[in-house]
């Protein structure tokens, strides 16, 4: 479970601050495909990087499966981000010298995986996206939605508990849009994922488990 209790996070630029969360509670089930909505400006992505231990709230507290986060070096939050998260953003940040199955493989490099168990772990990720047939592909030689594909496998590769998403169909037209959404419910579905999803499209928001809004920093529902 993923618990933010009276989270605020203050941007302060020289003698400006800026109020991007204010006082937010929420509490997020095991397995929940939650999306958080609102218009541009509101906090999404900043109450997104919070979960992901990517931005440290100014105040309140975030506690990660009955373990409170605030406090922790940032090597033990790189080392949490590590085995219990995984990042899905608009842009598919994947690298272009690097074919399918190296894009994926990547983040089990940095856990120091055996060549092995690297190989397993992408092949079983890569054919959930429906892609093992291009694993020996590059970047360039995809669709765009396909590359939104690749970034979900290497996000899961890891066997993450929570998936964090952040406007994870921002630069696809609607039926790869659709596809991606898709995608993603039916793996919250068999894999057990938490999935926490930033979007602007209420359609898109319409197809998870839950609706959080938000406007100016404030959880208004």
């Amino acid at each position: 479970m993923i618990y933010l209790q009276n989270i605020s996070k203050v941007y302060r630029t020289r003698n400006i601050e800026t109020l991007a969360l204010d006082n937010i509670n929420l509490e997020i089930q095991k397995s929940e495909f939650l999306s958080i909505m609102g218009p541009s400006g509101c906090g999404k992505s900043t109450m997104l990087n919070v979960i992901g231990l990517l931005d440290e709230p100014t105040d309140g507290k975030l506690i990660l499966d009955g373990v409170e986060i605030n406090g922790h070096t940032d090597k033990a939050l790189a080392a949490l981000r590590n085995r219990k998260l995984g990042f899905v953003f608009q842009n598919f940040h994947l690298i272009s010298s690097l074919n399918v199955q190296d894009n994926v493989e990547l983040p089990l490099l940095y856990r120091k995986v055996s060549s092995g168990e690297r190989k397993k772990l992408t092949e079983e990720v890569l054919e959930k996206v429906g892609l093992s047939h291009r694993r020996k592909h590059f970047p360039s030689e995809l669709s765009g939605g396909q590359c939104q594909r690749v970034a979900v496998a290497r996000a899961l590769v890891g066997k993450p508990e929570i998936l964090l998403a952040d406007e994870p169909t921002g630069n696809l037209d609607s039926k790869m849009g659709e596809d991606i959404m898709n995608l993603l419910a039916s793996l919250n579905k068999a894999l057990g994922t938490t999935i926490v999803m930033v979007t602007h499209d209420r359609q898109l928001a319409n197809q998870t488990e839950r609706i959080i809004h938000l406007f100016d920093g404030r959880k208004v529902n």
